[in-house]
């Protein structure tokens, strides 16, 4: 039997086009699942949309249209985007889905039998934005949310699920599994911040609401975070026990993907409900860090906002793709600029990447008429590539299985510029002055082609299109894993490919003189 990962996104909330911080998580879970699936893995990636609320519900009426026509629209928006960029996922659940929306209501019908859910009126601070109630201790000053958002005062019936009932087991679990919330620090976040005192009832419901799913007498609609975090496993189409044949195969979770700042959500809401089921807990949460612009967070207020749709007007999308998986931190925030494209473009990807490619396909045609010979090298250069090449698989996934993402790119473009290293070295151009170097100058050559088809192969996850490119450039459809477990793989006497420059090296006063001129 294959081996199993399932791996989710936090769905976006879809008042409006994401942000391109809230694209890299999508971009960053792609390569995840690009990656297992390159293990040999039976993936499944679910992503979806979160389309009820009052933010929602005011979008569509200020915009005068139908609600559904409003996230309709802007689903299909999303879903555009993400074709632009390459992520693959295996389902999309939309929380307007008929098959979500029911099997939210006998969700919630299930915790109101037990007694998990009760009847009761809720007063305080409700940030639109964030869609949800503020405690007081959240606040930046009465009336003010933690976001500079302006709160307003509610006060509704509304029934409550008893959180304290399964704290003491939800903490247990959190000590006993090291790995259920990562990284570390966003484990002692939740641990100091929320869970060393009695958690307060949470509001999952409410009566001012229209655009949401009706539960009980239909007068209440079911809260955000009910609805939202249900689709983890509503996509399973579950049976009156909450169980299917998909489900049992794929559940529980490997990893949720999720930002920052919905950590409680997932790591106490989430888990909870699941408790209430009888449903086991995903593995991981992983709680990934924000994008910033010029080191300052993204606000539509301060009009920094950075869209995915922008920045692929100036640039390719392998070049977003690999900026944000290879520059933002595993768990600080990671700073974005187009000064900043620019520069990790020309650096990693013109230069150390492609230039690579461009001139080891040049010396094959100039020194061998186009035909790679499967020879290995003799000499001393100081540097043995073959050996660098061969264990760079291991070294990646080691930093895969820990959701290391920017490390593990951060390997692949170390053996890529040990490559570029070896030429200086070798100096292939006198090798192939002597005959009786000729064989040595095979070995060379031969060394630096295989080791950009292992890094090519590995680089499918990360930068799909281009890695692409680069294997159709060395003529090989050897691009698998197995196929780089041992160094020695690109055959002998095979013909490379047609040369293309796969990054173009961009003047950085050129290039943001065209941005800003275009942004006028």
């Amino acid at each position: 039997m294959s081996k199993k990962f399932y791996i989710t996104t936090a769905i976006p909330y879809v008042s409006g086009v994401p942000h391109v911080g809230n694209v890299y998580e999508m971009i960053l879970a792609d390569s995840i699942a690009r990656y297992k699936r390159l293990e040999g893995y039976d993936v499944l990636f679910q992503t979806g949309t979160d389309e009820h609320g009052l933010k929602i519900e005011t979008a569509a009426k200020d915009k005068g249209v139908p609600t559904k026509e409003y996230v309709d629209e802007i689903t299909a928006k999303i879903i555009k985007m993400y074709e632009e960029l390459d992520i693959v996922y295996d389902k999309f659940v939309r929380t307007t889905d008929e098959m979500h929306m029911k099997t939210v209501q006998r969700i919630f019908a299930r915790l109101y039998e037990q007694g998990d859910i009760f009847l009761g009126k809720y007063a305080g601070w409700y940030s639109v934005s964030e869609e949800a109630y503020i405690f007081d201790k959240d606040a930046i000053e009465q009336g003010v949310g933690p976001a500079g958002d302006k709160l307003i005062w509610m006060e509704e019936e509304t029934y409550f699920l008893d959180l304290k009932k399964y704290q003491k087991r939800l903490v247990n679990h959190i000590e006993k599994n090291p790995d259920f919330i990562l990284p570390i620090s966003r484990k002692n976040e939740m641990i100091n911040n929320f869970l060393k005192e009695p958690l307060p009832d949470l509001s999952v419901t409410r009566t001012t609401l229209e655009w949401g799913i009706p539960v009980l007498d239909g007068k209440h609609k079911v809260y955000v975070w009910i609805d939202a975090l249900s689709n983890y496993i509503t996509g399973f189409d579950l049976d009156e026990n909450f169980t299917s044949r998909e489900m049992e195969r794929y559940w529980p979770a490997d990893v949720h993907v999720i930002g920052k700042d919905i950590l409680r959500f997932h790591t106490i809401y989430w888990p909870t409900i699941l408790m209430c089921l009888g449903i086991e807990l995903p593995k991981t949460i992983f709680g990934h860090p924000w994008i910033l612009v010029n080191k300052d967070k993204m606000s539509k207020s301060t009009g920094n906002v950075l869209y995915t749709t922008d920045i692929l007007k100036y640039f390719k999308k392998d070049t977003l793709r690999y900026y944000v998986l290879h520059e933002i931190p595993y768990q600080a925030d990671g700073n974005l600029t187009y000064e900043l494209l620019i520069e990790k473009h020309n650096s990693d990807l013109a230069n150390t990447l492609g230039n690579l490619v461009n001139r080891t396909l040049g010396m094959i045609k100039k020194y061998q008429g186009g035909v790679v010979k499967k020879e290995f090298t003799k000499g001393e250069y100081g540097l043995s590539l073959k050996e660098d090449a061969a264990g760079l698989l291991k070294r990646v996934t080691l930093k895969m299985n820990e959701y290391r993402v920017g490390d593990a790119l951060d390997e692949v473009m170390k053996t890529l510029r040990n490559a570029n290293k070896f030429i200086d070295l070798t100096e292939p151009w006198n090798l192939n002055k002597k005959e009786e170097t000729k064989t040595e100058l095979a070995g060379v050559l031969y060394e630096i082609i295989e080791t950009i088809r292992i890094c090519a192969v590995i680089l499918q996850a990360f930068i799909p299109e281009s890695a692409r490119e680069i294997l159709k450039q060395i003529n090989t459809d050897l691009d698998t894993f197995v196929s780089i477990e041992e160094f020695g793989g690109y055959p002998n006497n095979n013909n490379i490919g047609e040369a293309k420059v796969l990054f173009e090296r961009y003047n950085v006063d050129e290039k943001m003189e065209e941005i800003l001129r275009e942004q006028k």
